[in-house]
């Protein structure tokens, strides 16, 4: 391949300049630098170190772990089952869930209107019955408050509405209460 263009071709001839690679024999000259400046100190970079490391053990950890895991079950679900066999152990019986308890809603009058502000529905309460013979006793431990209905105009009696969620027998307990004693919540 020949850098010298054809004759017939426009292009004006090239001649040969410096080359890259001087023969033996031809004079050469010395390579210019840039000046030298001061490198800035750096603390030394830790490549490859770290990271990785610590997801590494925790994966290892996780999966040794759950291998732990599995191999209790299995001795437990083995061994239970001939621990009962050498005993001579009925199998154990599976009680069925009792029934849920259904639930009604009680309208139920406090006597201090400003605590029944506080109660916001799906709040748990106490209702306690203070009566002037005996001590205060509760009604109704960790009902449910279904609703708190806005404050009626001119109710003179100076308590407030709230609608409790509680089982039908202790919605019968909280109507007696209020006919003969003053009630009162507690925030659970």
């Amino acid at each position: 391949m020949s850098l010298v263009p054809p004759a017939s071709s426009p292009l004006p001839r090239l001649s040969p300049g410096p080359s890259l690679f001087p023969s033996p024999g031809a004079p050469t000259c010395p390579p210019t630098y840039p000046p030298a400046r001061p490198v800035p100190a750096f603390p030394p970079l830790r490549v490859g170190r770290g990271g990785y490391r610590l997801g590494r053990a925790v994966r290892r950890r996780r999966r040794a772990a759950a291998a732990g895991l599995a191999v209790v079950a299995a001795a437990l679900a083995v061994g239970g089952t001939e621990a009962q066999a050498s005993r001579g152990a009925a199998p154990p019986v599976v009680k069925a869930a009792p029934a849920a308890v259904r639930l009604v809603s009680a309208p139920v009058r406090i006597a201090d209107a400003a605590t029944v502000r506080l109660l916001r529905p799906g709040d748990r309460v106490d209702v306690v019955a203070a009566e002037r013979a005996g001590p205060p006793r509760v009604v109704a431990a960790g009902a449910r408050v279904a609703d708190v209905p806005a404050p009626q105009e001119g109710a003179g009696d100076g308590g407030a509405l709230v609608v409790l969620s509680v089982p039908r027998d202790t919605a019968r307990a909280l109507v007696g209460a209020g006919a003969t004693a003053r009630l009162a919540v507690t925030l659970c």
